[in-house]
């Protein structure tokens, strides 16, 4: 109570442009942080110009603005406010007004350089104030996210630190390489809960990724309730279910529209898939009339893939799979709905043509971009289908045609991308049928020259899936994202022309003291030197 107090009174005071008088700030620590600079942040920002004189301090009395009548840098400072309050315990009220005698954190929409696109930002430092600036809500929060890395770690800390709070000086003009910048979280082999999804969330906003994409049924569970077939989640997303039958659980449509509200709010967009016409047996062994044969197989938790098929000739599996994008569609304000397409080889080609080419239209009635492993683009698809490559080799003929026709790629090549292969042998989690993967293997690809034929302009973005048969809780998640997925972020954000390892390494190990105060799970790579 007390502290809402002073917010209010230093509200009341900051509006009416009167002086503001508090508590000095707690004595810094000692040994002092060493200063920051502005290229040390994860993804590499496009432009830095240092301004060593411009180093700005965050004091106590220093405030949030925002342009009158602006709601959307309201709630970006409303977040950074949040943010920076638990370790600073500076009241920094967000204030909607054009200019304050204080020392400001200004965040503006309008003004940037031309450069920055819709997701970029131009971020100025000088000694009496921090400007943000950016053409959309989504840019300025990218920009909030670089600003929370220019700060000393221990912002992240959860209750109050002896700091001395400083950001280096200069500007900084940055923007991103690819328009989407993804991660996968597999809930089918094993249910994550709406507080893991949203951790997860968390975590991946602070590294401008823009997408999550859920994947939400397969041979071993259905995650995602559907009124017409309401079975799916209480049999084949219930008891028993998962690998090693230990995941069971699904995602009410109230749970799911709480994701999409709890990411959008930090600039992530859900995509949902349903895999088919493989990865099936959850939905089959519930249905027994979704099988050709009208028996119900006996369910699975295993990991062997490839042996489910819906019943490709039979047309109730066309209203079944209509049910469901049309009930998720209803739910999803995002542009995609992935449809899977992998692995069906229980399915004959002639077989998945005739589904894939039933399907992708219901796709689209529903007002949905349809989206699916690069085996989709084997019955070549209309051009506003994207592809996800998850192959190990560099060459795919049916990829290369289809970027050649106008698709769009997002690259996921499994043996560099896929967060759930292990980093070496000793890895306690994970698989290894693609790959080891260490972070420098993560790292070191581009996604523009990695598959034959499909270049730059092609390429959609990138995607760092995480598959969950070995996973069973956020630790394990953090663990095998941690610290590939900065990794994976920076390859979607920064230019090709800031593509070093050596500066990469550096600034991972610099983001150590940051994921122990927020209590990440991270490996600790011997690649790189931690901090």
């Amino acid at each position: 109570m007390r502290r809402r107090n002073t917010l209010t009174r230093l509200l009341a005071v900051a509006a009416l442009g009167l002086p503001i008088i508090l508590p000095a700030a707690p004595a810094a620590a000692t040994p002092a942080a060493p200063q920051r600079q502005l290229a040390d942040v994860i993804p590499a920002p496009v432009e830095t110009r240092p301004d060593a004189r411009g180093t700005f301090t965050l004091r106590p009395h220093t405030v949030i603005r925002t342009a009158p009548g602006s709601a959307a840098a309201w709630r970006v400072g409303r977040q950074l406010a949040e943010t920076l309050r638990p370790a600073t315990g500076y009241p920094l009220p967000v204030l909607p007004v054009h200019s304050t005698p204080l020392p400001e954190i200004a965040l503006l929409i309008g003004g940037a350089d031309a450069r920055v696109g819709q997701e970029g930002y131009q971020l100025d430092v000088t000694r009496q104030r921090v400007t943000i600036r950016a053409r959309t809500e989504a840019g300025l929060f990218a920009g909030v996210q670089t600003l929370r890395q220019l700060l000393p770690a221990a912002i992240e800390a959860p209750t109050r630190q002896r700091a001395t709070w400083t950001v280096p000086g200069g500007r900084i003009v940055d923007h991103p390489r690819f328009a989407y910048r993804g991660a996968m979280l597999d809930l089918a082999r094993h249910f994550h809960t709406v507080d893991e999804i949203n951790a997860y969330v968390d975590l991946l906003s602070q590294y401008k990724i823009n997408y999550l994409h859920l994947h939400l049924t397969d041979d071993q569970g259905w995650r995602i309730q559907i009124d017409s077939w309401p079975r799916l989640t209480t049999v084949g997303g219930g008891p028993g279910t998962g690998v090693d039958g230990v995941g069971p659980g699904f995602l009410t449509k109230a749970d799911y529209r709480a994701v999409v509200a709890y990411a959008a709010a930090r600039h992530i967009t859900i995509v949902p898939e349903i895999d088919m016409p493989g990865h099936t047996n959850a939905a089959q062994s519930t249905y027994a009339e979704l099988n050709c044969d009208g028996v119900a197989p006996a369910p699975r938790t295993d990991i062997a893939v490839g042996y489910s098929s819906l019943c490709i000739g039979d047309e109730l599996t066309y209203r079944f799979v209509e049910d469901v994008i049309r009930e998720l569609a209803a739910i999803t304000p995002g542009p995609f709905l992935h449809v899977g397409g992998d692995e069906a080889h229980a399915t004959t080609d002639a077989e998945y043509a005739t589904f894939m080419r039933r399907v992708l239209p219901l796709v689209a009635k529903y007002g949905k971009r349809a989206y699916g492993w690069n085996e989709v683009m084997q019955v070549d698809p209309p051009t506003d289908v994207v592809a996800q490559f998850w192959g190990t080799g560099t060459s795919n003929a049916d990829l290369a045609e289809a970027a050649a026709r106008g698709n769009k790629v997002v690259m996921s090549p499994a043996n560099k991308a896929y967060l759930d292969m292990k980093y070496d042998r000793g890895t306690p989690l994970g698989l290894s049928w693609a790959a080891y993967i260490e972070v420098r293997d993560a790292y070191d690809w581009d996604p523009a020259t990695r598959v034959a034929g499909v270049g730059e302009q092609s390429v959609l973005g990138v995607e760092a899936p995480l598959w969950s048969e070995t996973l069973r809780s956020i630790e394990d998640i953090e663990f095998m994202a941690f610290p590939r997925l900065p990794a994976i972020a920076e390859l979607g954000w920064s230019s090709r022309a800031s593509h070093d390892w050596d500066s990469f390494r550096a600034r991972l190990g610099e983001q150590a003291p940051r994921w122990r105060l927020q209590d990440v799970n991270f490996y600790p790579s011997p690649q790189v030197d931690w901090s």
